[in-house]
Formats: C-alpha cells, sequence, structure tokens
C-alpha cells in the first residue's frame, strides 16, 4: 500500500511557503533539470495538484524559491548590519559569506542552475539578470553608505565590489556542488583579504 502525501490543512500563505521551502532543499540538493514537481510534493508532503494551485509550473516554482532565499540572506545581513555602526557595512559584507555557507549557498547554488541547466528559457535568463542586478545594487548602496562615512576609501569601485560578492558567492556554490574546492581555513583567508583590500588595510 502506497504512502500518501499528508494534506492537513494550513493557511494559504503557510503552504505556499511550505512548498517553497521544500522547493529549494530539493532544488539546492540535485539540480534545476532534475527536480521534478512530483520530487518537491512528495518532499513538501502535499498532492502535485495542490502544489500546482499555488504555481502554474517548475519555473514559477524556481522563481518563488530564489526570491524567497534572497529574502532570507539579506534578512541575514540587515541583522549583523543592525547589530553594529551603519558604516560597519563593510565588515557586515566581508563576513557574509558565512552567512551563505550556513545556508549552503542557497542563493548562489540557485543562480548556479539557472545558469548551467536553463539557461536557453529566455525568461529565467531575464529574472537571473534582474536578480543578480538587485542583489548588486543593494550590496553596493550599503558599501557606499560606509564609504560616505569614511569607513572604506574614497578611490574603491563599490560597484565593482558588489560584483566581487555575487563572485564570491558562485565561488561558494561550485565549492557545495564538487566538494574540496575550498580547503581548511581557505574561505576565512579570502574573506580577510577582500576586508583588507577593502579597508584600504596594509
Amino acid at each position: 500500500m502506497s504512502a500518501t502525501p499528508q494534506t492537513n490543512r494550513l493557511p494559504a500563505a503557510e503552504r505556499r511557503q511550505a512548498i517553497v521551502d521544500a522547493a529549494q532543499r530539493v532544488f539546492t540538493s540535485r539540480s534545476y533539470a532534475r527536480a521534478t514537481t512530483a520530487d518537491i510534493a512528495r518532499e513538501a508532503t502535499v498532492s502535485e495538484p495542490i502544489l500546482y494551485r499555488h504555481f502554474p509550473s517548475k519555473r514559477e516554482l524556481y522563481f518563488a524559491c530564489l526570491d524567497s532565499a534572497w529574502v532570507q540572506l539579506r534578512d541575514q545581513l540587515e541583522a549583523k548590519l543592525g547589530t553594529m555602526a551603519e558604516d560597519g557595512a563593510e565588515i557586515a559584507f566581508s563576513n557574509a559569506a558565512l552567512a551563505m555557507r550556513r545556508s549552503k549557498a542557497r542563493v548562489p547554488n540557485l543562480w548556479l542552475q539557472a545558469v548551467n541547466e536553463a539557461g536557453e528559457d529566455p525568461q529565467i535568463q531575464r529574472h537571473i539578470r534582474a536578480h543578480m542586478r538587485e542583489v548588486h545594487d543593494y550590496v553596493a548602496g550599503a558599501l557606499r553608505r560606509a564609504q560616505e562615512a569614511g569607513r572604506i576609501p574614497a578611490d574603491r569601485d563599490l560597484d565593482a565590489e558588489a560584483w566581487v560578492f555575487i563572485a564570491g558567492g558562485l565561488l561558494l556554490a561550485v565549492a557545495d556542488r564538487l566538494g574540496g574546492v575550498l580547503g581548511p581555513g581557505e574561505l576565512d583567508r579570502i574573506s580577510a583579504q577582500r576586508q583588507r583590500w577593502l579597508l584600504g588595510s596594509d
């Protein structure tokens, strides 16, 4: 006798978020191409019809996963910024790799999958371009405020630094997927060097 998914009644918003959380786990443990809506429904303990009631396609569910993962990471960064002076943004972002590592590099992992597995899909291309630009602008804006407060040398190109932040996230995603790319302590050394450059330390 086959098991059937549980269908405990939850408010629609909670059910939707539960499906997104389950989809994030499936996408980050497999790939966009290999993750099926049946896998995700099973992980979320719902039926596929219920899943499709909330998300009309796997693509739309992927978009929801990416947006939700970014909100979670941004909230972590905001909380870190909230515990220090505003001009501490450069340190918060320099150490942000630790937050991404704890979340299994979920945001850049989803980026990597989209580029690798869904790069021929124009809708995914547009969404990823807009999403990366949103992350870039958020990071650059916070660093710019720190620069205006005198914590970052005036000659630092903060738009470029924000792209370096994104590149570091993609490195984490590659390391998470392949294993053994970053040796013990290497991530900490990379973070320390980026902070040293950003602050103009000798």
